[in-house]
């Protein structure tokens, strides 16, 4: 759903820049509650995470496929302001290194692809924790719900925007039927990897998923009278026995080997977006992208004339510069926490 220059029009772009500005204002200050030591390293391992399952492109119709957005999945990892940031990060390195969603339209593309997402599906999640029971295969369905849900509801906000500044003349409805229509599919995509991946991570360490966080109701004690809560436990078993250094290597190499090696095997079908523009023509104005001319344009490396070693090296690139980006804003937003904190808060 990257969306490309020439789709919408100069005011609407530099509009959604500004709402996705304010967005990203409020996000860091938002993350400084959420980041902690545990969940600041893991922030930056999740946008590295997110650019490699986007270079997956799945099928999901004739001609059609679709990648991950990652804005659930990010925000129950790593909390809904952060996972604003988190899919921030990842489309700027893919505008200015990849020349992938045009620049002007990174404003477009944020506001839709991590603004909407994240919220949409954040407020799902929550809603839908606070009535399935309280387990750990509960937090996996909600995960599940909440990014199927996203996806559709990005389309409509695309949709939206295009309604606003469209470049082009054509059918609000076409555009809307068209779009809904073929992410619904993807959602089913974008769910299960979403779904898969939480699963993964509750089952290791359940503390490090942000969603998950007070998942175990404190048994209640009867203490002259009146119910207070029980002492914690002194230590949690598996906590001890998966170490966040361990699960954030393993994550790393994850990350690394999916967008090296496994996406040389990816659809190379057009995504969602790029089937509808073409097939509504909504691409008719489609400008030269700023940064094509980038030595890792199109996710290859120029001058590499193997496509497998050259989309390989250009992907494992990819995540390098996008977990050494993100951990270094989180790191800084968590310092900033810290310094806020005086001693009579901590008192």
């Amino acid at each position: 759903m990257h969306v490309p220059d020439g789709f919408i029009n100069a005011p609407v772009s530099a509009v959604t820049g500004v709402v996705a500005a304010g967005a990203i204002a409020v996000s860091l200050r938002g993350a400084r509650r959420e980041l902690d030591e545990k969940t600041a390293p893991l922030a930056g391992l999740v946008a590295a995470f997110i650019f490699a399952v986007q270079m997956l492109n799945f099928p999901v119709a004739a001609g059609t496929s679709g990648h991950l957005l990652g804005g659930a999945l990010a925000a129950i990892l790593v909390g809904p302001f952060t996972g604003v940031l988190c899919v921030s990060v990842v489309l700027l390195m893919q505008g200015i290194l990849f020349a992938d969603g045009g620049l002007t339209a990174l404003g477009v593309n944020i506001t839709d692809m991590a603004i909407v997402t994240t919220v949409v599906s954040y407020a799902v999640f929550r809603g839908l924790v606070k009535v399935l029971p309280r387990k750990k295969r509960s937090i996996t369905v909600a995960a599940f719900v909440s990014a199927l849900l996203s996806v559709p509801a990005a389309a409509v906000a695309f949709t939206l925007i295009y309604a606003l500044g469209g470049t082009t003349d054509v059918p609000i409805t076409k555009v809307a039927t068209a779009m809904i229509g073929v992410h619904v599919l993807i959602g089913i995509g974008e769910a299960t990897i979403t779904a898969l991946t939480v699963g993964a991570v509750i089952a290791v360490r359940p503390d490090l998923v942000y969603g998950a966080r007070g998942l175990q109701q404190r048994l209640k004690l009867r203490v002259g009278g009146d119910l207070v809560d029980a002492p914690a436990p002194a230590a949690v078993p598996v906590a001890a026995r998966t170490s966040r250094r361990k699960v954030w290597a393993v994550g790393l190499v994850t990350s690394l080997v999916l967008a090296g090696f496994v996406s040389f095997y990816a659809s190379a079908s057009p995504d969602g977006l790029e089937k509808v523009a073409k097939d509504q023509g909504i691409d008719q104005n489609t400008k030269k992208h700023h940064t094509e001319d980038s030595p890792l344009a199109g996710y290859g490396v120029k001058d590499i004339s193997d496509a497998r070693i050259s989309g390989g090296l250009a992907g494992v690139i990819g995540v390098g510069v996008t977990v050494v980006a993100g951990t270094g804003i989180f790191w800084a937003v968590r310092r900033r926490r810290t310094a806020d904190v005086s001693p009579s808060q901590v008192a």
